[in-house]
This record gives C-alpha cells, structure tokens and sequence, in this order.
C-alpha cells in the first residue's frame, strides 16, 4: 500500500508543475517582463525624491498583476483563434490544457487583485489607469483585432499606460513628464507591432485577422507607418530630457538610438522583406530598455 502511494504522488507532482506553468504561461510572462520594467521605470521617474523600495514593488506587482490577467481574459476571448495560428495553437487554452471557465476566473482574480492592490497600497489615480488599461484592452482592443488594422493603434494605448501607473503611484498625479514617458512607448510599439505583423501575416491571414500587411499584402502602408512613428519617436523620446526627466547624457544617446530605429524602419519599408521585418524587430528589442536604462542612470 505505502508503495502504491508512492506512485500516485509521484505522477501527482510534474501533473501539478506542468499545470502550473501552464497558468504562469497564460499570464504572458515575456510581455509581462516589459510591463514590470516600464511601470518600476515610470515609479523611479516620477518620485518626487528616493522611491521607497517597498511602496515601489507594490505599485509594480498591482501593475503587473492586471497585466496578467489582462493577457489571460484576452487568451479566453482569442482561443479558437489562437488555434488557428501556428505560434499560438500550442498556449495552454486552445491545446486544451486548461478549461476556458477556470482560465477566466484566474484572469479575474488576478486583475482584481492588482487593482485593490493599487488602490490600498498606491493611489485611486494609479488604480482608475490600471482600469483603464483593463477595459481598453479587453473591451476595446480585443474584439477590434477581427474588424480593423486599426486595433494596433488602440491596442498601444493600454501598452503604454504601464509607465504612466507608476508614474502616478508615486507622484499622484500625471503632468507632461508622465505623459512623455506614455509617449515614448505609445509610439515605440508600432514599429514593433508592424515588425511582427509582417513576420506572422500568414498567421493573422489564416485566423482572420485584418493586419496591415494581410489586408495590404504589398506592405508599403505597414512600412511607412513603421517609418512615420518610429520618426515620431525621436523628437518625443529628447522630450523626456527638455521636461526634466533625464539629461544631457540621455539626450544624445536617445537621438543616436531614435535614428537606429528610423534606418531599420526605413530598410524594412523600402525592402519589405522577412529579413528586414526581423531585424526592426530586434532593433525596437534592443531599442527600449537601453532608452530606459540611460533614461534612469541620467535622472536629474
């Protein structure tokens, strides 16, 4: 008997470790990454004086746990979709690993948690954008995604509002310095969205989702766009130093890295190739965090 029961609890264990990596998996962990690294960028930015280390992993871990569930309610709404899609057929709810029911309660425990979170630890200002964040990214973005291109330009908006809630957790308010913080990402992610569009429009193509470059396959809009705000970025990213944000250092490495994305977007708009879609792409990779880290090791 005590043999048998040995058994049973060794097949229970990686039953319940896969399990759990599934739930960790429908969390978006990688995008999660950069939600985490935004909003504790946003809080250090925006802090009047030194950010007390624990009111800032508060404010973080509220932002990342609607974040999370955020991108688990999106996974219950997109799976018959994500079955569709090669890069996305294998995520725990379309491979059948984890029921639609249980994955939406997670998704809204998790967000509810993060919202109270922010409410009794931030601020209701940091909570009411983390709501909005929700609500434009499930009630907004997502059902938009099967209708129009134009979903890329709503969806930047719940993705840059990471920076602008711990902005407000600290500070308590959003003036020009938030609001420059909220462009810089606004703006970054269509670039990179149209990176990825081009990659994947297959993909997109195959489930039905009108991208730029499945509802344009020529690919000359999805350039431009990608030319015409990664352009854009230039100017609003040395904002970040004329408001006070950042310094000197700063200004001159977000103009050297500003006219890297510019070239890679102009590359991949004339070429309009995989290769060139792939390296905008990791270009807009390396981009962002080492605008934020000079950002941060040049706080005035």
């Amino acid at each position: 008997m005590k043999e048998v029961t040995l058994d049973a609890n060794a097949r229970v264990a990686p039953r319940a470790a896969h399990a759990l990596a599934d739930y960790v998996a429908l969390t978006k962990p990688r995008l999660n990454l950069l939600v985490v690294a935004t909003s504790a960028a946003g809080y250090y930015l925006g802090s009047p004086g030194a950010p007390g280390a624990w009111r800032m992993a508060e404010a973080v871990a509220g932002t990342a746990l609607v974040a999370g569930g955020a991108a688990v309610l999106n996974q219950v709404y997109e799976r018959d979709t994500d079955a569709l899609m090669r890069r996305t057929r294998t995520r725990p709810l379309p491979d059948g690993r984890v029921g639609a029911a249980d994955a939406r309660l997670f998704g809204g425990a998790l967000s509810l948690a993060g919202l109270a979170l922010l409410a009794l630890r931030a601020n209701a200002l940091a909570a009411a954008l983390a709501l909005a964040t929700l609500v434009i990214y499930l009630a907004v973005y997502t059902p938009m995604k099967r209708r129009t291109s134009l979903s890329t330009l709503v969806g930047a908006v719940p993705g840059a509002l990471p920076p602008l809630i711990g902005w407000a957790a600290a500070r308590g308010s959003v003036d020009v310095g938030g609001a420059t913080l909220f462009a810089v990402v606004f703006l970054w992610q269509i670039p990179h969205f149209m990176a990825i569009a081009w990659m994947y429009r297959e993909d997109y193509a195959t489930a039905g989702f009108p991208m730029l470059p499945v509802v344009e396959p020529d690919g000359r809009r999805a350039g431009r766009q990608a030319v015409l705000y990664s352009a854009a970025l230039v100017p609003t990213s040395l904002a970040a130093a004329l408001v006070g944000v950042s310094g000197t250092i700063y200004f001159v490495v977000a103009t050297l890295l500003g006219v890297g994305l510019v070239v890679l977007a102009w590359r991949f708009a004339s070429s309009r190739t995989d290769r060139s879609a792939r390296a905008l792409f990791l270009g807009s990779i390396i981009y962002l965090p080492l605008l934020w880290l000079t950002m941060i090791a040049n706080h005035s």
